[in-house]
């Protein structure tokens, strides 16, 4: 330790000066060693005060990577920035697809993206805003498009390592995005493929959570891919004539209803040169209600009541019915079981069951009746002049309907088509204080006419 110390001490003496000769230099640098280590730390301390710090010697390309300088920003600004990211993205799909928004451009947007940044910084952004602007491209359903999201993620940097950072979630903002992108596709109904599992492998390893996310669609999406005993045709017909008896025989769920078309939609020109649209009108019937429209007492009135929304996929169609009001209990006639009628199960049951002494026989069961549905329709001018042609026709296999009142209870719903927008009645002005008096005076004189 001597020894090394005082080689140490020997490189830090400096060269003597031109004057000086080098016999006393080294005399003088021998003294010093010589002395006891208490009595050389104040000279040395002194010497060091004196002397200049020597940089370290760095490259050119180091020397030009300067630090950004730093900048003292207002909380009004950091949010603008925290945004930034997002809004530059949406930018780029609206520079990128500015006439057209097909698959093509969007794919376009991503391999813009991915050439641009080779590190692709500011990945999860991106895909957030890809998935956003997913259903106005039209690839919400396109399992190549999710498969090339997810490829933006660069690839064998977030695999955990160990069993600690698998444990404590390995970067947890990434594994949130692939979750969020198989979210969607499960959203939407697209099973993955073994692509994508090699992605997700690839990408966040085998235990991350976008990959039991994966397992979990792989294993329930099968299941129920089935399960529905009344599926929905996708895609939908485009044809409002076709989508209207699909629409209608869903709702009759009876093999016997016949679907007939009363009148197909076309253009006809009158003869003061006006162009006129006639809607269509597709109705719905089946021999056991033609069996009890028959039957109906011609003194109480039908009804043609709507529109009714029904739901397929994302396209909304509306209906019509004919119905009665519900039979009175005292015109309620008891007809017997026939026993041949259904044979997949009993209409009636004749069980004499002994009952124990703590049995209840009385049951509390809400009886309510809504009356008969005689037939239904679907049309895409819900007016009143339109369900009279439905009325109409309807008469050709139900001459009943020439002696039965009826009367229309149609609700201010919305237009099937947006295309006949066009047709909607416009707005009524306010009527006047002396309007108001005269519709008040000739109600009463139309009731009494009416019950005459």
């Amino acid at each position: 330790m001597r020894c090394s110390h005082c080689l140490l001490l020997l490189q830090s003496v400096r060269l003597p000066h031109r004057g000086r000769p080098a016999a006393a230099a080294a005399t003088a640098q021998s003294r010093s060693l010589l002395q006891p280590p208490s009595s050389r730390q104040l000279p040395l301390l002194q010497n060091l005060q004196h002397h200049v710090l020597r940089h370290f010697h760095n490259s050119p390309a180091h020397a030009n990577r300067r630090p950004p300088p730093v900048q003292f920003v207002s909380s009004e600004d950091g949010e603008k920035q925290g945004d930034r990211s997002l809004v530059t993205h949406d930018d780029l799909f609206e520079q990128v697809a500015r006439d057209v928004k097909t698959k093509a451009t969007f794919n376009q947007v991503i391999d813009v993206y991915t050439r641009t940044d080779v590190r692709r910084r500011g990945h999860v952004d991106f895909i957030y805003a890809a998935l956003k602007k997913m259903p106005e491209f039209g690839v919400e359903r396109d399992l190549a498009v999710y498969n090339k999201l997810l490829d933006v993620f660069p690839k064998e940097v977030f695999v955990p390592q160990n069993y600690i950072q698998r444990m404590f979630n390995h970067y947890p903002r990434q594994q949130e995005c692939g979750v969020q992108v198989l979210e969607q596709m499960e959203n939407y109904g697209i099973m993955p493929n073994i692509e994508t599992k090699v992605l997700l492998v690839q990408i966040f390893g085998e235990k991350s959570h976008p990959l039991r996310k994966y397992q979990r669609i792989m294993y329930w999406f099968p299941k129920f891919k089935h399960i529905n005993p009344f599926p929905v045709p996708d895609p939908l017909p485009e044809d409002p004539v076709d989508l209207a008896c699909l629409s209608l025989t869903r709702i009759a769920n009876d093999l016997d209803a016949k679907v007939t078309i009363y009148q197909l939609p076309c253009t006809d020109i009158t003869e003061s040169g006006d162009e006129v649209t006639l809607p269509h009108i597709v109705g719905i019937q089946s021999p056991s209600q033609m069996e009890l429209l028959a039957k109906h007492n011609p003194s109480r009135p039908v009804f043609v009541e709507g529109p009714f929304p029904l739901w397929l996929r994302k396209t909304c169609v509306y209906y019509y019915i004919l119905r009665a009001e519900p039979t009175p209990p005292e015109e309620k006639v008891e007809e017997p079981y026939d026993a041949e009628r259904c044979f997949s199960y009993p209409l009636q049951l004749d069980l004499d069951w002994d009952r124990d002494l703590g049995d209840d026989e009385s049951f509390d069961i809400e009886d309510f009746d809504e009356g008969l549905v005689f037939a239904m329709c679907m049309t895409s001018q819900g007016d009143q002049v339109t369900l009279n042609q439905w009325i109409s026709g309807l008469q050709q296999n139900n001459p009943i309907l020439g002696q039965v009142p009826t009367l229309f209870r149609l609700e201010a719903g919305p237009w099937e088509l947006q295309g006949e927008s066009s047709h909607r009645p416009q707005r009524e002005e306010p009527q006047t204080v002396e309007e108001s008096k005269f519709e008040a005076e000739a109600e009463p004189r139309r009731s009494q006419v009416m019950k005459q």
